[in-house]
């Protein structure tokens, strides 16, 4: 009897620490995916924002958002791109080391552009902004490259499938056509006047007597076997 209640407990711990190790990953998943819409409903703003102030806001302000607003996508743009092909394509999981290395300084720019943003001394602002240019084109270059290179890696092997797969098609297609071929290639007509308009019986020989004179031929020995029930033919009497 205690080794059954013993059983019984160890049975109802287990299921108690089961209960807690699940609602501990609901909890971690709803709080990551809570995480995850926080930050993107963030981003989305800030990217509002920054398209906003770029076409609205004149002078450095402007320039400087519209700075960020293309560093910005450029890199995502990229991370998207990368990140996808990878779990197709292993190869690209270098490129993807690159670009987190990229990705580093993408995010010192933004920092420091942002900052420059509510830099009440604009003179020193302008002065810096040519570099600033400079910095954000090498980066958005080197990121559009990634991307497109991958993007290019992806079509060529698409494209390499497609003409595989036409080419088998097309096999398979003659293969299902194969009566064409036959009738194409040169050969005897069947008996029974395929491919002909002359009836087979005009081929067989004529048992009717030609008009014109016979041609002289050795008899026909079939028609000297004479068979028990065939009669002879009685001659006709002149009266």
């Amino acid at each position: 009897m205690e080794a059954v209640i013993l059983i019984l407990g160890l049975l109802v711990v287990a299921f108690m620490a089961l209960g807690v190790y699940a609602t501990v990953k609901v909890v971690g998943a709803a709080r990551r995916g809570v995480d995850r819409t926080i930050t993107q409903a963030r981003r989305t703003v800030e990217d509002t924002t920054l398209r906003a102030k770029s076409y609205g806001q004149l002078g450095v302000g402007g320039e400087l958002a519209q700075l960020r607003l293309s560093l910005r996508t450029s890199m995502r743009a990229t991370q998207d791109a990368l990140r996808a092909g990878v779990a197709e394509d292993a190869s690209l999981s270098e490129s993807l080391g690159l670009f987190d290395r990229l990705s580093a300084h993408g995010h010192e720019l933004d920092a420091e552009l942002k900052a420059l943003e509510r830099e009440p001394d604009k003179a020193t602002v302008t002065s810096r902004l040519p570099g600033l240019k400079e910095r954000t084109a090498q980066i958005t270059r080197s990121a559009d490259s990634l991307r497109w290179a991958a993007r290019d890696r992806a079509r060529k092997f698409a494209d390499d499938e497609l003409t595989a797969l036409n080419a088998q098609i097309d096999v398979e297609a003659g293969a299902l056509r194969h009566w064409t071929t036959a009738e194409e290639a040169p050969g005897p007509s069947p008996e029974w006047g395929g491919g002909t308009d002359t009836p087979a019986a005009d081929h067989r020989p004529s048992s009717a007597a030609p008009d014109g004179p016979e041609a002289i031929t050795a008899r026909d020995p079939r028609r000297s076997t004479a068979y028990p029930w065939q009669k002879t033919a009685r001659p006709e009497t002149t009266n």
